[in-house]
């Protein structure tokens, strides 16, 4: 009997549709004729998920009596007797009731499959296994149902159920997932925005590798060689050295640029077991790439370019990163290298990098006019070729009994000279066509042995063949110095645009294009110096380089290379001397560097221009406040008491009374008012010290309501939450204000909720209201000092309470953002740390969260 196969809907969170997609698909092939039952499916009270029952055949449950209470779990024996082509069984984490056939609900479908029955169920991320830990530390919430992953990835087709977290706080909002009373609990706790955002990266991510699987395979059944690039890939060969961990960094960082790189190193090592690589240092790189993320592999091979394109193609990889050699220059004589020979045999489906680091050089220099042009070994080579090629070709030939003759001998020798040309240049030619000319003379022209020539026919061969040397020699030569003429333009074409570039993106600071200059001519200390007059010392701008130096940069005379940037600026470098022609570069960078220095200090007098202009505004603002905001409720004293001080009225006992109360209110106000400004100005000047302390929430939290009538607020604060880490007199300021704010924006009838929960080291304060709302766009401006949104009368405050609020919060080290309430309003969020003596508690999730 053929094994049945299994289909699982994935879903990142609770609510994303996975059983009514499972549903839908029942109903679709119920129409083609399929015999499909429903094993076991949990609507929750949902209605739209109800009604997809409706049609579909349901297996009777078995029901089972468990501590007095009676559960129903899925019978599995009825479902093998009905045996059905399709089984809808919802929920593969689900434990079992005990008593049932078995703990783990996948352990029944397991034995559905066997029968030949094709299962199709449910799951969310959070259940699988392997992630369980990661879970935990992004909701603060351990599963307690789990299933083996190697169960979901034997599934034949995975169906990810997909929905922006912003929809799912929607449906939870609207009672389309919970009833209404969890709905506050649950969007507060495990339907964070950030929860679902990360669970859903995470679903995301792990069906990337299942169909990564399912591609290798096809890939593998097909003996399909080039590379797919449906995902960067990064191999990263190492060799043992100490580069390795720069290389592995670097291929780290490019894998950061891209969600779902991955990284992978690998060590080659020869079959004979002859290797120069450290044991220990390939330890250390291998723990680096695996905290970083990636994997590493030691793979056998003795030709190791061959090797590692035939790994890399084989994990279907998209780019290589390598090292620079560390093979000294004499050493190219036997080949050009891993890294030449990966890049040339790569194809074009993969992109080989090949990195720097300090093994290889100090700086990147530009290309130097003097010295060799052609490099040391090639150089070597055409000596070789030009001195020593034309003796062996003499021993050989004058070995030859009837030799080929003179016009072939002469050809042979030309080829000997071209050789050398190509090799070595000019001086190697010339004395390869010197040699070569002495040589056929004594040796294979009549009169032998001598230096005569007897025929001119001989020596117009002679003469013609010294020419051809000399003419290809000349030819190699300028093409040498063309081609190193070009590279150098191109150096300075590429650092002349970067300056450039950063010119106009305004990006670079004043340390990193020293750090630039210093690294491009490969120098120990660059400074940029400047003087306000002739006679006045000069001092230093910006310096990288040479802290620990001997010699002090106080000059530019101390320098071993000064640029000249204007009349009291210079660029002072020291480390060795420049030649004349990297000089035009380098004034490049100086004048970049008097540009840099100028923009810095312009951006700096603008910083202190706008503190200043806040600073305008704060006491324009607060003279706006002492003349009106102020005066009012001075003024309603005043005639308060001017009134009771009257001798022509009698007022009666109850006038006197509410006189009195108009006296006490308008004293509240004008301290409450008084208040807030002082403390904006203890904010503004930076003289908030904190006291840090650990105290519980309920001690602090009831204390900043008495400014607000008894009912108009609603506290849920559960006595197992963690300790806090704060002022308790500016968190009392802080949720005082909130909370007047929060009343004075709610409707008659609506009061203010004011909740706290804990989420791993933080714990949240939540004061949510059912006002008006504010828009995203001024969610951040309503924290800004004298700021009052919409139509509040002039006399509702001065704008403050909500800065001050923020200000004291961040003092304290926590945050205080602005949400939606779900179903209209504004939430005020404050997050504080949790007391370290204390481990916070992590709240249990709502029993549907775990189906």
């Amino acid at each position: 009997m053929a094994r049945g196969k299994l289909r699982i809907y994935l879903g990142a969170a609770p609510g994303v549709g996975k059983t009514y997609a499972m549903l839908s698909e029942a109903h679709r092939r119920v129409e083609r004729g399929t015999d499909v039952v429903v094993a076991f499916v949990e609507h929750h009270g949902r209605p739209r998920t109800e009604v997809m029952l409706h049609g579909l055949e349901q297996i009777q449950r078995r029901e089972l009596d468990y501590r007095g209470t009676r559960f129903t779990e899925m019978d599995v024996d009825a479902v093998l007797a009905r045996k059905p082509a399709v089984a809808l069984v919802d929920e593969l984490a689900h434990t079992n009731v005990p008593g049932s056939r078995h703990e783990k609900r996948w352990q029944d479908i397991e034995v559905l499959l066997e029968a030949g029955i094709h299962v199709i169920s449910t799951v969310n991320i959070q259940h699988l296994e392997s992630l369980g830990d990661v879970v935990e530390s992004i909701t603060g919430v351990r599963q307690r149902e789990t299933v083996p992953d190697e169960v979901v990835r034997r599934a034949e087709q995975i169906e990810l159920v997909d929905m922006s977290p912003q929809a799912i706080r929607r449906r939870m909002a609207h009672g389309n997932i919970y009833q209404s009373d969890k709905v506050d609990a649950a969007l507060s706790n495990y339907f964070r925005p950030g929860n679902l955002t990360a669970l859903r990266e995470l679903a995301l991510l792990w069906v990337a590798d299942r169909v990564d699987e399912y591609l290798q395979e096809y890939r593998a059944e097909h003996s399909i060689r080039s590379t797919w690039q449906a995902r960067e890939r990064i191999v990263v060969g190492l060799t043992g050295g100490p580069e390795g961990r720069t290389l592995i960094r670097r291929a780290a960082r490019m894998a950061a640029k891209g969600s779902g790189s991955e990284v992978l190193a690998v060590y080659i090592a020869r079959s004979d077991g002859l290797t120069s690589a450290s044991p220990k240092e390939l330890a250390v790189q291998r723990t680096l790439v695996e905290d970083l993320g990636g994997t590493f592999h030691h793979v056998i091979g003795d030709d190791i370019p061959s090797a590692l394109l035939e790994f890399a193609r084989g994990v279907n990889a998209t780019q290589i990163v390598l090292g620079s050699s560390r093979r000294k220059t004499w050493q190219y004589v036997f080949g050009p290298g891993v890294g030449a020979t990966v890049a040339r045999d790569s194809g074009p489906d993969l992109d080989v990098h090949i990195v720097t680091h300090e093994e290889v050089a100090k700086g990147r220099g530009l290309p130097v006019t003097r010295g060799a042009r052609l490099g040391r070994a090639r150089i070597i080579a055409g000596w070789l070729a030009g001195v020593v090629g034309p003796v062996l070709l003499s021993l050989l030939l004058t070995g030859i009994e009837n030799g080929p003759g003179l016009a072939n001998d002469v050809l042979l020798f030309l080829f000997l000279t071209v050789v050398a040309a190509l090799l070595g240049g000019q001086l190697p030619a010339l004395a390869s066509a010197a040699v070569g000319s002495l040589l056929l003379n004594f040796y294979f022209t009549p009169p032998t042995h001598t230096l005569t020539v007897s025929d001119p026919k001989n020596i117009v061969a002679i003469v013609i063949f010294f020419a051809v040397a000399v003419s290809v020699a000349s030819v190699v030569d300028l093409a040498a110095r063309r081609t190193h003429q070009a590279a150098r333009l191109r150096a300075e074409s590429e650092i002349l645009s970067f300056l450039a570039g950063s010119v106009l993106r305004g990006e670079t600071t004043l340390t990193a294009l020293l750090e630039r200059v210093r690294e491009t001519f490969g120098m120990d200390t660059v400074a940029l110096l400047e003087r306000s007059s002739d006679v006045d010392p000069w001092t230093c701008a910006g310096r990288v380089g040479g802290l620990n130096e001997a010699r002090p940069l106080l000059r530019p005379e101390d320098a071993d290379v000064d640029m000249p940037v204007s009349d009291h600026m210079a660029l002072a470098l020291t480390g060795r001397v420049l030649p004349a022609e990297d000089r035009r570069v380098l004034a490049a960078f100086a004048a970049q560097a008097a540009v840099v220095l100028d923009r810095q200090r312009l951006v700096g007098e603008a910083e202190r221009a706008r503190e200043l202009a806040e600073g305008n505004r704060i006491r324009t603002a607060l003279l706006a406040a002492v003349s009106h905001d102020l005066r009012t409720p001075l003024a309603s004293i005043k005639a308060s008491v001017t009134s009771l001080r009257s001798d022509d009225v009698a007022w009666s006992p109850e006038d006197e009374a509410e006189l009195l109360a108009g006296i006490e209110a308008g004293a509240d106000r004008l301290d409450h008012l008084v208040g807030n400004l002082l403390d904006m100005s203890r904010l503004q000047t930076g003289t908030v010290t904190p006291l840090i302390r650990e105290i519980d929430l309920d001690e602090v939290v009831p204390m900043a309501l008495g400014g607000v009538p008894e009912d108009s607020v609603t506290l849920d604060i559960p006595e197992e939450l963690p300790m806090v880490a704060v002022d308790p007199g500016l968190l009392e300021r802080s949720v005082a204000n909130l909370v007047e704010n929060a009343v004075k924006y709610s409707p008659d009838g609506e009061g203010v909720l004011v909740a706290a929960s804990a989420l791993g080291d933080r714990v949240e304060l939540r004061i949510a209201d059912r006002g008006p709302g504010v828009p995203d766009s001024a969610k951040d401006r309503i924290f800004e000092p004298f700021q009052r949104y919409g139509d509040v009368p002039r006399g509702a405050g001065v704008g403050l309470g909500l800065a001050v609020a923020r200000g004291f919060a961040e003092a304290m080290g926590g945050t205080l953002a602005a949400e939606d309430t779900p179903g209209g309003g504004m939430t005020m969020v404050l997050t504080l740390r949790a007391a370290a003596g204390r481990p916070p508690v992590r709240p249990d999730l709502p029993a549907q969260a775990t189906t």
